[in-house]
């Protein structure tokens, strides 16, 4: 019980970092790292997949953090 309630925290911080992204650069990093508390959460929960992917995205994340950043 107690992965699935952080596996929904995780996921709805990711959620809320994602629809903040256009108001500064630190949503994008704040999505990142939604996507590394979401991808914990996959592992722990035995869906590696979703955990891979998870991890995948906040490798772009960071990536997209360094463009908007060197913009702003």
């Amino acid at each position: 019980m107690a992965v699935t309630i952080y596996g929904v925290c995780a996921v709805t911080f990711m959620m809320v970092m994602y629809a903040l992204e256009h108001r500064a650069p630190r949503f994008v990093l704040g999505f990142g790292l939604g996507c590394v508390l979401s991808s914990a959460y996959g592992f722990w929960s035995g869906a590696w997949p979703f955990g891979v992917v998870e991890l995948i995205w906040s490798g772009i994340a960071i990536c997209r953090y360094r463009s908007v950043r060197s913009v702003h």
